[in-house]
């Protein structure tokens, strides 16, 4: 992760699993990353292009007892070191482990203010990281992450498979 910028830049906001990699319910482990294609070439085409990248995820799993934070952070480890071989980055991730049904009682929240598609985790990356959001935009696999978004006041994309590349492309400014 780099260092929050001191001038204001837009960021892209990418929801994970199902955008950057695929979904295989609660994926956690770094031997189970699977790139969703054209995934690593939109995260330097983003770089390239001055966009903050940061990875807004719901991550219940956490919550459910399935896998752990410490899990989640060796995951993000391995998506960072995939990227730097193609000289890209991510500059932040954002996680809710919240969840109403969770079994682990710290994470237990019937509607927690980051859990999409609430815009907790995208209002507080923007505060962080000092994000122009008039020239930001969400990508999201799912209407909870458009939903957010919009709460947010970015637009989304809903990204329904493909090559993630060729999708924000044709959405960038030239």
């Amino acid at each position: 992760m780099t260092n929050p910028p001191s001038t204001s830049r837009p960021a892209a906001f990418l929801d994970r699993d199902g955008v950057l990699n695929v979904d295989h319910n609660y994926v956690h482990r770094p031997e189970d990353l699977e790139w969703v294609p054209g995934a690593r070439r939109a995260v330097a085409r983003l770089n390239e292009q001055g966009f903050l990248v940061i990875v807004v995820t719901n991550q219940s799993g956490v919550g459910r007892g399935y896998y752990t934070e410490a899990d989640v952070d060796r995951f993000h480890a391995r998506l960072q070191a995939d990227l730097a071989e193609d000289g890209a980055h991510i500059d932040a991730f954002y996680i809710c482990p919240f969840h109403r049904d969770a079994t682990v009682e710290r994470y237990r929240h019937p509607d927690h203010p980051d859990r999409k598609p609430n815009p907790g985790m995208i209002l507080r990356a923007a505060a962080d990281w000092n994000v122009d959001l008039a020239g930001s935009f969400m990508v999201g696999d799912k209407n909870s992450d458009i939903e957010a978004a919009r709460a947010a006041g970015v637009p989304g994309w809903l990204f329904e498979g493909g090559d993630l590349d060729a999708f924000i492309a044709a959405r960038l400014p030239l």
